[in-house]
């Protein structure tokens, strides 16, 4: 519930948005706007929380951000035109699995290797090839994870994840990659769901549009995943850990918000001056949630986080984006 404290907070992520869209317009090369928005508005907002200039009084409006991201998502489903992309339907659930299955067990053996506690390889796993934070979130109590465990997987698929967003649109258009397969590498090989919003529509709003409803998909797999995690840990405990899993936390029910829209449009219920408001009001709020992620991103955290969990989770950001390339390059 919106609250009038949180009024600061989002006018100030309403400002960064804005000088975000002002900067990107400024900047013409070739007749196009190479300087893209959500990449101006991560790095204004990252800019803004590290040199201490974000007001105590602005946190809970700029916490905010990821609910606009998710209203925002909503709205864009209604750009989204399913026959497009339903062709592709069983290549790309054939990438996310492999993607996520493969990633998740080299991952794994990889900070099993280098001698990381079996709570942290279990957190970075998951957190890197499924669902970002709110998969780290959904998995710690189950394995009984350290605050410290828990704190390292979520700053450092943190930094991984912001690292994503900022190169590999470029990496890309330097392999001059179509809006399909972009979207649907972002969907698979970024982290969290901002994280892969941001990237896709850095590249452009077609692969904005596949990237989100690819992580949509993969999202859907955090609730089955979460049971077998727990199964396994309460063969290895004498905990009932199945009993604590909060599905509710675990499964993204805003997907269905998005695509009941999608549904709609393909369906031609919505009119063409219809789906572009409804669209830019989606794109302005998806706009809101990167200017919070960069508001949000506190490098002092990562000081903490030490050598091992950083390089498993640089491997890990390798492993998953490779995997699902050579899927791409494959299947589609």
């Amino acid at each position: 519930m919106f609250k009038i404290e949180n009024v600061p907070g989002v006018l100030l992520l309403i400002v960064v948005a804005v000088i975000s869209t002002f900067a990107s317009d400024l900047v013409i090369i070739g007749g196009k706007h190479p300087l893209e928005a959500s990449a101006v508005a991560v790095v204004l907002g990252i800019l803004i929380r590290n040199f201490n200039y974000v007001p105590d009084k602005c946190r809970s409006g700029v916490n905010l951000s990821e609910k606009l991201l998710i209203i925002g998502i909503v709205l864009m489903g209604a750009g989204l035109d399913l026959t497009k992309i339903g062709s592709q339907g069983a290549a790309m659930l054939s990438i996310i699995l492999v993607t996520m299955v493969v990633g998740f067990f080299l991952i794994f053996f990889v900070a099993r290797f280098v001698q990381l506690p079996i709570g942290l390889s279990m957190l970075l796993a998951v957190g890197t090839t499924i669902c970002g934070t709110s998969a780290i979130a959904v998995t710690a109590p189950l394995i009984k994870a350290r605050e410290e465990e828990t704190s390292y997987a979520i700053a450092t698929v943190a930094l991984f994840g912001l690292i994503a967003i900022l190169l590999y649109p470029y990496i890309g258009h330097l392999f001059h990659a179509s809006d399909l397969e972009f979207g649907v590498f972002a969907g698979t090989a970024i982290h969290s769901t901002p994280q892969v919003i941001g990237a896709g529509y850095i590249y452009s709003d077609s692969a904005g549009q596949t990237a989100t409803a690819v992580k949509l998909v993969r999202n859907c797999f955090m609730a089955p995943v979460a049971i077998l995690i727990a199964i396994w840990f309460s063969r290895n405990s004498e905990n009932e850990a199945v009993s604590k899993i909060n599905f509710w936390k675990a499964f993204p029910w805003f997907l269905f918000g998005y695509f009941v829209m999608a549904g709609c449009n393909s369906q031609g219920l919505f009119s063409a001056t219809l789906v572009e408001q409804l669209s830019s009001a989606g794109k302005f709020l998806i706009l809101l949630g990167m200017a919070g992620v960069g508001l949000n991103t506190n490098f002092a955290a990562f000081k903490t986080v030490g050598l091992k969990p950083l390089l498993v989770g640089f491997l890990g950001a390798v492993i998953v984006a490779v995997v699902s390339a050579t899927m791409i390059a494959f299947l589609i």
